[in-house]
């Protein structure tokens, strides 16, 4: 039996043409819109997976042991934090594994806390963290355009301690019983998606940041933060050929408003976005499944 829950830890700030690329502000405003400094607000959403006797965290959000210089950058916000929301369900020291989709800050920076004393530790201590070999190179020797976002603390460390192991990077990989992972590298290297099996014959699909949004479903929606936007937009008509039959759903991780959503398309031969909803919502409602 696999069961899914939201975790939200909070809201934080992006630029908005950084995150459209290429879109007219004109058009992504009215997607998200921007404050007067430009900066759009974003969700940093995660998921707890229990399937069997594995309680499994996808992503950890932008953690608290960072300056205050960097958080002005990026305003975190809100009424949640990770351990808050964690708690809602299970405790820290359930946390069997913690599969992190790839390094940028704001999707590892609650794996790693730090002490009064300026020590780091694992934030779960009885899991184990997942990652792969191709993007832990990576990040640990990174590009000029991705440097800023690759903060060594938040992972580095767990490799030292011995809690970070590594997935092949192979797509249909089995992660655990219900969940299989595919590896997409526009975005950055070797991120991974887990695809999550639910009872009802549905799938869940975590894509991180191939589709950070549901506002970022049309091809040529693509961050100017991904560091291969052309291979990004060919990963989308692959990852479309397989989600669009109906069985699959979307997790938006920083879609500030919509947790899931399908993808469709629309009679003009465009993809969009149909069934926008709460996961809870989705999964109690008989009629969207």
């Amino acid at each position: 039996m696999v069961k899914v829950s939201v975790i939200n830890t909070g809201y934080f700030k992006l630029d908005g043409g950084a995150m459209f690329g290429i879109v007219p502000k004109s058009i992504w405003s009215r997607i998200n819109p921007p404050d007067e400094n430009n900066l759009c607000t974003w969700a940093m959403r995660c998921l707890l997976v229990e399937d069997g006797d594995r309680k499994i965290l996808i992503d950890t959000g932008i953690g608290h042991k960072q300056s205050e210089k960097f958080f002005s950058f990026f305003q975190p916000h809100g009424d949640d934090d990770l351990m808050t929301s964690v708690s809602n369900f299970i405790s820290a020291e359930e946390i069997t594994d913690v599969l992190i989709t790839h390094f940028h800050f704001d999707h590892v920076g609650g794996a790693v806390s730090k002490d009064k004393e300026g020590n780091y530790y694992p934030t779960f201590p009885n899991a184990t963290y997942w990652t792969n070999e191709l993007h832990y190179k990576w990040a640990y020797e990174p590009n000029a355009r991705e440097a800023a976002s690759f903060l060594k603390e938040n992972f580095v460390p767990l490799n030292e301690m011995g809690v970070l192991s590594m997935i092949d990077v192979e797509d249909g990989i089995r992660f655990s019983d219900h969940i299989t992972l595919r590896f997409y590298n526009g975005h950055t290297e070797a991120m991974m998606v887990p695809f999550i099996d639910l009872p009802d014959g549905q799938t869940l699909v975590y894509p991180a940041d191939l589709l950070p949004s549901s506002g970022h479903i049309r091809m040529p929606y693509v961050m100017a933060y991904d560091i291969r936007p052309l291979i990004t937009i060919r990963e989308k008509e692959e990852f479309y050929d397989i989600v669009c039959d109906g069985s699959y759903f979307m997790f938006f991780e920083h879609d500030r408003v919509h947790e899931t959503g399908r993808i469709i398309k629309n009679d003009k031969g465009r993809y969009d976005t149909d069934s926008l909803m709460s996961l809870e919502d989705r999964l109690n409602n008989d009629s969207s499944l």
